[in-house]
């Protein structure tokens, strides 16, 4: 049986494999069209709009995973949220992550309160009336400019301090990352689900 995931986005399918220890497959790579309108106000709300989208283009018969995360800064009432991958577009075009980060370091400032948490919520999809879903946080801090660092991971993960390591997320190796990350301690629930329904 195969195992979809809900996006178009490879780093993503990359991590989650990891995760799971099991391989996904995507639109993109299977010749599907999948651009899902992300209309929900929450994270739960768009990892099932993304879910149900796609397993109704691959026909209904096979399980889907789908999530939805963002960085949600404190000083900037929660934004970017669930907002955090169309953050910063420019004539309805998505700009690049480096873009993306000095703009939200820009917004925040030199504010003190520098707290934000990455979120994931994450939903493994059987039927619209059979699915399970959770949620999980990585707490954290943006960086300054001046201290934007690494090269791993992708998206917000430059300017996303953990105090407890000493180290921005892009600096940990994928398997450190996985360890702790929302979406690492997401799938791991999810994982769990699999091995127990498909045993």
């Amino acid at each position: 049986m195969n195992i979809w995931f809900a996006t178009n986005n490879t780093h993503k399918k990359t991590e989650l494999s990891a995760i799971l220890n099991k391989d996904l497959k995507i639109p993109s790579e299977e010749g599907l069209s999948f651009d899902p309108d992300e209309t929900g106000t929450t994270f739960n709300e768009n990892a099932l709009i993304k879910a149900m989208t796609l397993q109704k283009l691959i026909g209904g018969k096979e399980p889907v995973i789908a999530d939805d995360s963002g960085l949600c800064v404190d000083a900037l009432d929660g934004r970017p949220g669930v907002l955090s991958a169309r953050y910063g577009m420019e004539n309805g075009q998505k700009i690049t992550s480096a873009k993306q980060n000095i703009m939200l370091l820009d917004e925040l400032g030199d504010a003190t309160k520098r707290s934000a948490r990455f979120v994931c919520a994450m939903v493994l999809l059987f039927s619209k009336d059979q699915f399970f879903l959770i949620q999980e946080t990585l707490e954290g801090e943006l960086v300054k400019k001046s201290d934007i660092k690494g090269d791993g991971g992708f998206g917000y993960d430059p300017i996303f301090w953990i105090p407890s390591l000493g180290r921005t997320l892009a600096e940990l190796s994928m398997e450190e990352k996985n360890t702790l990350s929302h979406r690492g301690k997401a799938g791991k629930h999810i994982a769990s689900l699999l091995e127990n329904l498909l045993s």
